[in-house]
């Protein structure tokens, strides 16, 4: 719970406040000092009788009732001192700064732990240990700089690192960004980055609240608490971007499935961030640069005009933009003909609009004016402009900054004159604007903002199945891989279409059963995991003759415990999987199946519960979706049926989350239906 005496507060009282501004106990102190804190402030240090001006008291017990407790002394004097200040003090709001808690020792955690008791049995907010701090309008009880411009409005920004807020701070600042508050939440002891997010949810009020919020997080401990109210707060019209590290696994993992081996922790992650509608950012600059776009118009199509004065910056930013399906239209026709006779000679504005580097401001204001108003193959604009150094550029920016101000459609400036132009950078920031230095970094930020989808809804519509048959199965399954028949009967259960199939253990049976199936037929070994590999696949066997010769040859085969007969159909090979991934739930995976989901592994996860609809948009961004809907005359998939596929993969998880990881490959697809042809379904019950 967050705390009005935590965000808010009518007293602060520094434990550990210093002359030494290099120290966290004096700089927290200065910097809410220089940053106009005006209620009653308050020092405890035992050394000194005045500390930057401030009376000094020499134990908590001397203070009077103070609501805020920033906290900047050993870990093993913080337990005390904060019960103190929560029983005695009445205070409510604890920011601790020092280190040497649980992310050091037992004995550390042990103290945190305690820490954490105490404020929770009076219901107050703790932000920390281990942590730069907080602020927001109110105060800025950190002991780091830069200090932002900070306002209601502007940026909530949450963190798991305290440096990283103070680069990505630096960053911003410089662009023009302004913030609403900053939480350096540190250990996490009492609230994490999940926490806050859910206080801001709890708490929004479209009037008064920031719209937009940046994360960072190192990791994710209550993924269905951020994705419940990110979704929520952007469906209240905010907009978020986090970056999340720690994604890269080092050495490899032994996994004995196709899924087990794609869908690492990271892939859970992704496909979290992409069901919240948060856009996923991996870098400091790139979570700067789509915090920018969200502060402008939102976007509402795709077709960019990339307004110029320098050809070079225009042809990368159109590469970048094109690359990442933005458009980047041709301008033609009268109007188009109008604006030209404008411009000085030798101009363009077929778009790139290039009006050359001696282009002038009342140019510019041509261009938009005929951009936002004349030419409706156009949804936003880039403005590119910076200075060779020549001549000042004050009007340009002006211009650019009353035009931000008229249009309707979003206006990007890219002011890429860091030094020859500084002064009127500064100007423009100095407006309320923001800007972006380099146009590669932005046009692929923008398409990120883009390609990010809304959230999915609250209630999500799932496939009937036949529950009381699955949980049948399951109750009455041990740990490891379903027998072949089993998964038959729980594919049949998820209504999941198969191929017709037999196990035999005889020769003599593999021969009824190809005669019942209908020659020719496909035979498999039942037991080694990547049959392929050691030759436990055999197609288009024909005679009976040929099965039981090749029966005879793959029972042989090492940890084969019989074959699996079914007909030889054709089709383009698909895959649908699904892994149980700790704190998350199911992830379900579908892609080109066969020995394709090993070489190309382009493969779209998202997390169960997954919507037929949803499951169609993991199947469309596909990078081999144009093979689904048929190239070169082939035949194409039925997408609908493949998508209904994955939808009942993740309604039978949800049914029988013992499912630990399942494969479905190959499924193969054909105009007028999908159908699986193998399947391995491992068990594993807590």
């Amino acid at each position: 719970m967050i705390t009005k005496e935590l965000t808010n507060p009518q007293s602060i009282v520094i434990i550990g406040g210093s002359d030494d501004i290099q120290k966290p106990g004096g700089r927290v102190l200065k910097n809410l000092i220089d940053n106009n804190y005006s209620k009653p402030l308050y020092v405890v240090n035992p050394k000194a009788d005045s500390i930057q001006g401030i009376k000094c008291h020499k134990s908590v017990n001397d203070l009077p009732q103070v609501d805020l407790a920033i906290i900047a002394i050993a870990a093993k004097y913080c337990p005390e001192t904060v019960r103190v200040l929560a029983k005695e003090k009445k205070t409510r709001g604890f920011i601790i700064l020092s280190a040497g808690f649980h992310e050091e020792s037992e004995e550390g955690a042990r103290l945190e732990q305690e820490i954490v008791d105490t404020i929770n049995s009076v219901n107050g907010s703790l932000i920390g240990p281990n942590c730069i701090g907080m602020m927001n309008s109110n105060y800025t009880g950190v002991f780091s700089l830069p200090i932002p411009k900070l306002e209601p409005k502007g940026i909530d920004f949450i963190t798991g690192s305290g440096a990283t807020a103070v680069f990505i701070l630096e960053t911003g600042i410089i662009k023009g960004l302004t913030f609403s508050s900053v939480y350096s939440v540190g250990n996490s002891a009492q609230m994490g980055v999940e926490d806050i997010l859910k206080e801001m949810d709890e708490n929004f009020d479209p009037k008064t609240s920031s719209l937009v919020k940046l994360l960072y997080v190192e990791s994710i401990n209550k993924p269905d608490m951020l994705l419940k109210h990110a979704s929520s707060l952007i469906r209240k019209g905010c907009k978020i971007a986090a970056i999340k590290s720690g994604g890269s696994e080092a050495g490899s993992r032994a996994a004995s499935s196709h899924t087990g081996a794609l869908a690492s922790s990271d892939v859970a992650v992704e496909a979290l961030l992409r069901k919240a509608g948060i856009v996923r950012c991996h870098s400091r600059e790139e979570l700067v640069s789509v915090a920018s776009i969200f502060v402008h118009p939102e976007l509402k199509g795709k077709r960019i005009a990339i307004i110029t004065h320098a050809g070079g910056p225009a042809v990368m930013l159109t590469d970048a933009l094109s690359n990442n399906n933005l458009e980047v239209p041709t301008i033609t026709g009268p109007k188009a003909d109008a604006l030209l006779e404008k411009l000085f000679a030798g101009s363009s504005v077929a778009n790139p609009i290039d009006f050359l580097a001696t282009g002038t401001a009342e140019q510019l204001g041509h261009i938009i004016d005929a951009c936002e108003n004349d030419f409706d193959n156009i949804d936003a604009m880039a403005v590119i402009f910076g200075s060779p150094g020549l001549f000042p550029v004050f009007d340009v920016y002006d211009v650019l900054d009353e035009k931000m101000s008229e249009c309707k459609k979003p206006i990007y400036p890219i002011l890429p004159s860091i030094i020859n132009v500084k002064d009127e950078i500064a100007h423009f920031i100095a407006k309320g604007r923001v800007n972006f230095p380099d146009e590669v970094i932005f046009g692929n930020a923008l398409a990120k903002v883009y390609h990010t989808p809304k959230p999915q809804p609250e209630n999500i519509e799932q496939p009937k199945i036949n529950v009381k048959a699955i949980r049948n199965i399951i109750d009455n399954a041990d740990n490891g891989y379903l027998s072949p028949d089993k998964q038959q009967e729980l594919l049949d259960a998820a209504g999941i279409s198969r191929a017709g199939e037999a196990v035999v253990t005889s020769a003599n049976d593999a021969q009824k059963a190809a005669q019942k199936l209908g020659y020719p037929v496909v035979m498999k070994v039942v037991g080694p995991v990547h049959k392929s590999d050691v030759g436990g696949v055999v197609l288009n066997v024909k005679t009976p003759e040929a099965v039981a010769d090749e029966f005879n040859r793959m029972i042989k085969i090492k940890d084969t415990t019989a074959i699996l007969i079914q007909p030889m159909l054709s089709g383009v090979e698909l895959f649908v999987g699904a892994k149980r991934e700790d704190l998350f739930g199911h992830m379900v995976l579908c892609g080109l199946g066969g020995i394709f989901i090993e070489v190309l592994k382009d493969v779209n996860t998202g997390i169960a519960p997954i919507s037929k609809d949803a499951a169609t948009d993991l199947i469309s961004r596909l990078k081999s979706y144009r093979i689904l809907e048929g190239v070169r005359g082939q035949e194409p998939v039925n997408v609908e049926h493949f998508a209904e596929i994955v939808a009942r993969v993740s309604a039978l998880v949800a049914a029988a989350p013992e499912i630990f990881e399942m494969d479905l490959n190959p499924l193969l697809g054909r105009k007028d239906k999908v159908v699986a042809v193998d399947a391995r379904i491992r068990i594993e019950k807590e």
